[in-house]
C-alpha cells in the first residue's frame, strides 16, 4: 500500500547543511582561518559570491533589543539582529552564494579543507568525526605532520592534495574548480503560454523561417545543446515536445519561469519568448558565452534600450528566491525583478530582439527575414 502523503512531493534545491556548496576549515585557531578565508576570497571575488559563516568569541554581546541595520555609503550593509540557527533559515539567507566558507571549529561542514597545525592535535582529534569529506589538506608549517589517529581513520588522506598555507595560488584555483563543480547546467524554456491577443492568432504558429516560430525557437536552443522544454498553460499538453504546465496560474511569462524552476531548481534556465524572430543561434551563443554564474541572471539588452529583456535571459537558481520575494510583495514582472537584481547584460543590436506583435508587423518582419 503506497503511504499517504500529507503534503505535495516537490523537487528541492540541492543543499549541504547552510548552502548550495560548502566548505568547513578546521585544525587551527580561529584567526588564521579567517585570514585564509579572506585571502582566497580575495582571489576569487571577480569568479564567485563567497560568504563566511563563523561564531563570535565574545560572551558579552547580548541580544538586540531591536534590529539594525546600517547601511553605508561604500554600499557595505551590517546587521546585528537576535538571529537563532536554523538551516532552513540559512538555506534561504546562503542560496544567492557560490561557496559558503565555515568556521569548522565552530560549525560542521559538509565538505571539509583540513589545516594541519601540530598545535591543535587535540582539537582533530574532537572533531575527527566530522572530517568525512576532506577536500584537501594544508600545512601550516613545513614540517606540519599528518596524525597517526587521523591517518588510522582515513588510511587514504595522504593522497588528497597537500598545499602549503602560502601556496594561495594553486589553493584558490582548487576551490575554484570546486565551485565550478557546483555550477547547474541550463536548460532551455520556450515561452509559449501566452494568449496573442493584438495578433489575433497564435504566435508560436507563425511561420518566419520555413517552419512554425515554435518549431523555430525549440531548435535555436537545442542547437545549442540545451535540453529544452516548452511552457504551456496549465491546462495545455503539447505533443512532440517536452513541456512544463503553468503552476503559477494567470501570472503570464514570470508564472512560466517559475514554475520552471518549480519544475527543476537545481538547473539554469534560457527563457526565450517564440515573438522574437529575428534571435538567431549567434545571439544564443552570445548569451552563453557571457553566461555569470554569480549572478541572478544573464541577461540581453538593444543598445539604445534603457532596460533588459526578460525574455532573452538567462536565470540562475538563486534567482527562484528572488521572484518569489517579487511575487509576495504583489509583483509579477521579471523585468522589474532584472532591474532591481544583480544580473551580467549583454547588449546587441536593437533589431535583433524586436518583438512583433501585431499582423502588420508580422507582415514587415516576414517580408525583412526573406530578403
Amino acid at each position: 500500500m503506497e503511504k499517504h502523503r500529507k503534503h505535495t512531493k516537490l523537487i528541492r534545491r540541492e543543499n549541504d547543511f547552510y548552502a548550495p556548496n560548502e566548505i568547513a576549515i578546521l585544525g587551527t585557531k580561529c584567526s588564521i582561518i579567517a585570514n585564509f578565508v579572506q585571502k582566497i576570497s580575495k582571489k576569487l571575488e571577480n569568479k564567485a559570491k563567497i560568504a563566511y559563516f563563523d561564531a563570535s568569541h565574545s560572551d558579552e554581546i547580548t541580544s538586540p533589543v531591536f534590529d539594525s541595520f546600517t547601511f553605508h555609503h561604500s554600499e557595505n550593509l551590517s546587521i546585528n539582529k537576535s538571529h537563532r540557527i536554523n538551516k532552513f533559515n540559512e538555506r534561504i539567507l546562503f542560496a544567492p552564494y557560490e561557496l559558503l566558507f565555515i568556521n569548522g571549529n565552530h560549525y560542521k561542514g559538509a565538505k571539509q579543507i583540513l589545516i594541519l597545525d601540530d598545535e591543535k592535535e587535540a582539537s582533530v582529534k574532537k572533531r575527527l568525526e566530522q572530517l568525512d569529506r576532506i577536500q584537501f589538506v594544508i600545512k601550516l608549517n613545513e614540517d606540519s605532520k599528518y596524525f597517526d589517529f587521523l591517518v588510522e581513520k582515513y588510511p587514504a588522506i595522504k593522497n588528497l592534495n597537500c598545499y602549503a598555507i602560502n601556496d594561495v595560488n594553486a589553493i584558490a584555483n582548487h576551490i575554484d574548480n570546486l565551485i565550478q563543480e557546483k555550477i547547474a547546467p541550463v536548460q532551455g524554456l520556450v515561452l509559449a503560454g501566452g494568449k496573442s491577443s493584438r495578433m489575433g492568432q497564435d504566435k508560436t504558429t507563425l511561420n518566419y523561417h520555413g517552419k512554425s516560430q515554435l518549431e523555430h525557437t525549440v531548435s535555436l536552443l537545442e542547437k545549442n545543446l540545451l535540453k529544452t522544454f516548452v511552457s504551456v498553460a496549465h491546462h495545455q499538453e503539447l505533443e512532440g515536445y517536452d513541456f512544463i504546465q503553468d503552476k503559477f496560474i494567470d501570472l503570464g511569462s514570470f508564472g512560466a519561469i517559475c514554475s520552471a524552476f518549480q519544475h527543476d531548481p537545481n538547473k539554469a534556465w534560457l527563457a526565450l519568448a517564440t515573438d522574437v524572430p529575428f534571435v538567431d543561434s549567434h545571439l544564443i551563443k552570445e548569451l552563453l558565452k557571457h553566461r555569470n554564474p554569480s549572478k541572478a541572471a544573464t541577461a540581453i539588452k538593444g543598445k539604445s534600450k534603457p532596460f533588459v529583456e526578460p525574455l532573452i535571459a538567462i536565470y540562475e537558481p538563486k534567482a527562484y528566491p528572488i521572484l518569489l520575494s517579487y511575487l509576495s510583495q504583489g509583483y509579477s514582472c521579471p523585468r522589474k525583478v532584472l532591474i532591481n537584481a544583480d544580473v551580467e547584460i549583454v547588449e546587441v543590436d536593437d533589431k535583433l530582439i524586436r518583438n512583433i506583435n501585431t499582423p502588420d508587423e508580422y507582415r514587415k518582419a516576414k517580408k525583412e527575414i526573406s530578403e
